[in-house]
């Protein structure tokens, strides 16, 4: 049997790099959804929606760490270190607490960088709370945990939003569904971006050793984002996008991305055939341009 604690932390990076797959709006653009996207507009588009989602995974990545270690500061004998691979990521400045702060569910992680906010121990700025409500331990099937933000800033960003995530596992296999509600990040003058979006991520390999190595995770989605100035931005997954356990990054799949009357297809494989590097390709003219995109 594997280590559900490991486990829950691989899933939160698994779903940190999943969610940098859905579309996110820019505020300010001078074009509308009436009017064609030219093609470098249409390319600045998609590179930056693979960047400005760093901010929301990090959010789920904290998330999932606290869901994880939640069940073992619950469990008998678990308080000795509470929160310990939390503490490594933002040190000691957080305010960590947990209520009701036993066994028993429904109940309520919250992470608190007071007054100005601080730097944490991974060195990003974070202020404001991080509210984490669970209908029951994130490993058992049926569970939901729902993620809200309150006057949250990371670096200076201004982060919204709701997140859901729905534990649909069953006989085994490891399933589950991340949903996102109002989100935006606003930066400081404005500028900013909106999004939904809808995943599903199951364990396709590894399931049955206890080695994590060997483990791999499909990811399928979509979203629609509206730009302020009617821009309409639809991801969708051309091809299932695949995650490593030993690998930081998507190593294969295709998102197909419609930006208006442009299409572009962003492929995770590429160039190096779905080995583990941080790049991935973006093409548009059916195929005869491309630009190399790296991943945050």
């Amino acid at each position: 049997m594997k280590f559900l604690s490991t486990k829950s932390t691989i899933l939160a990076v698994l779903i940190a790099f999943a969610t940098v797959l859905y579309s996110c709006q820019k505020e300010g653009s001078s074009v509308n959804s009436t009017q064609p996207v030219t093609e470098e507009e249409a390319v600045t588009y998609s590179d930056e929606s693979t960047q400005a989602e760093a901010s929301f995974d990090d959010v789920e990545d904290i998330s999932r760490v606290a869901a994880d270690e939640e069940g073992v500061v619950s469990a008998p004998n678990g308080r000795l270190f509470p929160f310990a691979q939390l503490r490594l990521r933002l040190g000691f400045c957080a305010e960590i607490s947990v209520t009701p702060d036993d066994s028993t569910y429904p109940k309520t992680v919250t992470i608190k960088f007071p007054g100005d906010g601080c730097w944490c121990a991974d060195g990003k700025h974070r202020k404001g709370t991080i509210t984490i409500h669970f209908t029951g331990p994130i490993r058992r099937p049926g569970s939901v945990v729902t993620i809200t933000l309150t006057d949250f800033y990371l670096n200076r960003a201004h982060i919204e939003g709701t997140k859901t995530i729905s534990n649909l596992s069953e006989n085994g296999a490891v399933k589950f569904t991340v949903q996102v509600t109002g989100g935006k990040i606003t930066f400081p003058g404005g500028r900013g971006y909106q999004y939904d979006g809808l995943k599903y991520v199951a364990q396709i390999e590894g399931a049955g050793t206890p080695n994590l190595v060997d483990d791999v995770y499909k990811i399928e989605g979509r979203s629609k984002t509206q730009y302020n100035s009617g821009v309409t931005v639809n991801l969708n997954t051309e091809s299932p996008l695949i995650k490593k356990f030993d690998c930081r990054w998507i190593s294969d799949g295709t998102l197909k991305i419609k930006i208006n009357d442009r299409v572009l297809f962003l492929d995770y494989g590429a160039p190096g055939n779905g080995d583990c590097d941080n790049k991935a390709l973006l093409t548009w003219n059916n195929g005869n341009k491309q630009r190399l995109i790296t991943l945050p």
